[in-house]
């Protein structure tokens, strides 16, 4: 069925992904492979379970013992970690 509140490419994408990564919150080794295969972030679960102790991560739930990440918090984190689009590296200096 076809959301027409989510874009063309991501529903593309969505059904291009193997199905333990189509639900809608992914254990922490899910999350990982999600990451890399739609954002080409390399992100090892263990990586994530430090995030997870000390901030910095994506938001996630937990279910008893087991953190869940929201695929939509994944989206966030993973779009405001590679930042915008810039077409020169002088675009991309910091103010300072």
């Amino acid at each position: 069925m076809i959301d027409p509140t989510i874009s063309e490419e991501s529903q593309v994408l969505a059904l291009s992904l193997p199905p333990t990564l189509r639900k809608p919150r992914l254990r922490r080794w899910e999350a990982s492979q999600y990451l890399l295969l739609v954002f080409g972030l390399t992100v090892a679960p263990a990586t994530l379970a430090k995030y997870a102790s000390l901030g910095g991560g994506p938001s996630f739930n937990r279910v008893n013992r087991i953190p869940l990440y929201p695929v939509s918090e994944l989206d966030a984190w993973a779009a405001a970690r590679l930042g915008r689009l810039v077409g020169s590296t002088s675009e991309a200096a910091v103010p300072g």
